[in-house]
C-alpha cells in the first residue's frame, strides 16, 4: 500500500516539475494544460515555480560569475 502512495507522489512531483518547467519554455499543448489544471495542487505548482526561478537565477549569477572570474 506505501508503495503505491509513494509512486503517486512522485508521479505527481514530476507532473508539477514537468508542468513548471514547460511553462518557464513557454510551449504547452492545450489538452495538456486542462489536464494539469484538473490535477495539481496549486500550492505545489507555485513552490516549484518559486523554487525553479530561484534556480535560474542562481544558475545566471554563477555563470557570469564564471565568465567574468
Amino acid at each position: 500500500m506505501g508503495d503505491s502512495k509513494q509512486a503517486s507522489a512522485r508521479s505527481s512531483f514530476l507532473q508539477t516539475l514537468a508542468a513548471v518547467l514547460w511553462s518557464f519554455f513557454g510551449v504547452r499543448k492545450g489538452r495538456d494544460h486542462e489536464r494539469d489544471m484538473a490535477s495539481l495542487n496549486p500550492v505545489h505548482v507555485i513552490i516549484t515555480g518559486v523554487l525553479a526561478g530561484a534556480l535560474f537565477v542562481l544558475s545566471l549569477v554563477v555563470l557570469v560569475q564564471f565568465i567574468l572570474g
